[in-house]
């Protein structure tokens, strides 16, 4: 692990199974674990664990804690019922991308805000007024996230609290629970297209929450690194910053249009957002091709040897028998499914084809099960 980064609540743990690691939000997320196809095929089949405690935790905590959110976040907090959560954005004053984050409303005055950009968190600061704190509290609290088809019922031996579809629904939260015996805090959460949870308990709590998680053998579960969940995201159609969205990319031109809430009052960026809304210059698709996966991340995608987009990640995609899918940004004109395209690769152009977004699941039947 580069001597940089700050370790997470598992590192030593884990270190003889990581050979190389990656730099998220100043702090080492393992590549893989030894095999990332064995941990992709357990998560869509059975359970996978991440160490998720990469994720800045800002606590929004005060009297004008909802309001102070709200002054900043694309979505309507105060709206929001306690104990839900709401995946949105910050925008800066021009309506361009700062950060994709989720918001916890843990009470009328408690705000919880997931993210990683220290812009973020100066954003936020700005937005309270005297009395109403903001608190990064990733040091505080170790985060596990469970994801698969088995992830509930894992989840469900470790825990009194009522985890099912009905009591727990997408986007859901449960507060002041206990998970393997110890205090904890449940967020319904899935970026892989498949069911999962993320559990934060204090971080001094981490051994007995990871020994609790992996006793769970019998339900196939592994340990998932960064190249699995590449390949899941990509399928899934989910954004990361720096890849799919920059500081000059809109909401629009990254498949987050749906989180800008109009009608919940003034916030900032809106007026350029809505002013932006109906000029939108590219659009993010999924794209398959002929073409290998290695070596097309960011290479340009032709029509008629014309340039109109880019690659922003390509992958292997098991969900297509091994073909290689990719997210890209296209022209809007251009980005239609069923679009006939080429990518510019080394070997010279390969066909490229637009398809329906996400390529697995595209109901979103499995987060939601």
């Amino acid at each position: 692990m580069p001597v940089e980064l700050e370790p997470n609540p598992t590192t030593a743990r884990f270190a003889d199974r990581v050979s190389e690691w990656a730099d998220s939000f100043g702090r080492p997320f393992a590549l893989h674990y030894g095999d990332p196809a064995k941990e992709y095929k357990a998560l869509r089949e059975a359970v996978v664990a991440l160490e998720y405690s990469t994720i800045r935790k800002w606590f929004v905590e005060g009297p004008d804690a909802v309001a102070a959110v709200d002054k900043v976040f694309s979505r309507n907090v105060k709206a929001l019922p306690v104990g839900r959560v709401a995946y949105g954005v910050f925008t800066d004053d021009d309506g361009f991308m700062i950060e994709d984050v989720t918001v916890v409303k843990l009470s009328p005055e408690s705000v919880l805000v997931l993210g990683g950009e220290q812009l973020t968190q100066q954003q936020l600061e700005q937005a309270v007024p005297e009395g109403t704190t903001v608190t990064d509290r990733r040091a505080e609290f170790a985060a596990v996230s469970l994801q698969g088809p088995l992830s509930r019922t894992l989840l469900q031996r470790l825990t009194t609290a009522d985890v099912s579809n009905e009591a727990l629904p997408y986007y859901g939260a449960l507060l002041d629970v206990e998970v393997a015996d110890v205090p904890a805090t449940i967020l319904r959460l899935g970026f892989t297209a498949e069911l999962g949870y993320e559990v934060m308990v204090p971080v001094e709590h981490t051994d007995t929450l990871w020994d609790a998680i992996l006793a769970q053998r019998d339900l196939g579960i592994e340990l998932m690194g960064l190249e699995a969940i590449l390949v899941a995201r990509t399928e899934a159609g989910m954004v990361m910053n720096e890849y799919e969205y920059d500081r000059s990319t809109t909401p629009y031109e990254c498949r987050l249009g749906w989180t800008v809430d109009f009608e919940k009052g003034p916030f900032q960026g809106r007026d350029a957002l809505l002013a932006k809304k109906n000029n939108v210059r590219a659009r993010l698709v999924s794209v398959e091709t002929t073409a290998a996966a290695d070596g097309l991340d960011g290479r340009p995608l032709l029509l008629d040897g014309q340039p109109v987009g880019r690659v922003s990640m390509a992958v292997s995609s098991p969900a297509l028998g091994g073909r290689t899918l990719a997210l890209a940004r296209v022209d809007t004109a251009h980005a239609r499914i069923g679009t006939a395209l080429e990518i510019d690769t080394d070997q010279g152009p390969a066909a490229a084809t637009v398809r329906r977004t996400p390529a697995y699941d595209p109901e979103r039947t499995r987060v939601k099960s």
